[in-house]
Formats: structure tokens, C-alpha cells, sequence
């Protein structure tokens, strides 16, 4: 672990672990795992998401969504 994670506020670490848990898991096993955490949760997954994806290009994001469809 870096030290960057003791720097983080309580949304950065959040998004930082979600999108950890995408790339090891995939995007539906990582919301099936965020849903069976969180049953009561008032998390803004919408938000969360926004974050993770603002650097990156859309046609990037179309070709990994593309990719990760056909497996």
C-alpha cells in the first residue's frame, strides 16, 4: 500500500477502491459486490461513477465496454 492512501478523503478512496475492484473483477461482479455491501447505503454510485470515468475518453470507455461484452 502507498502512502497516497492516507492522503485520501473518504470519496477518493472510495472511488480509488471501486475502480480497484472493476479492474479485478469486472464491472458486474464489482456491482453485485457493492449492492450485497451496501443493501442500506446512501452512496452516490452515480457520482462515484462520474469520477472514475471524467480522464478517460468516451470512445475509450465504448471500446473497453465493447471488449469486456464479447468475454
Amino acid at each position: 500500500m502507498t502512502n497516497s492512501t492516507h492522503t485520501m478523503n473518504d470519496t477518493q478512496l472510495r472511488v480509488k477502491a471501486i475502480a480497484l475492484l472493476k479492474t479485478e473483477l469486472g464491472m458486474a461482479t464489482t456491482l453485485r459486490f457493492l449492492a450485497l455491501m451496501n443493501q442500506n447505503s446512501t452512496t452516490d454510485y452515480v457520482e462515484i461513477s462520474r469520477q472514475i470515468y471524467e480522464e478517460q475518453q468516451l470512445d475509450e470507455i465504448f471500446t473497453r465496454a465493447k471488449q469486456n461484452w464479447k468475454s
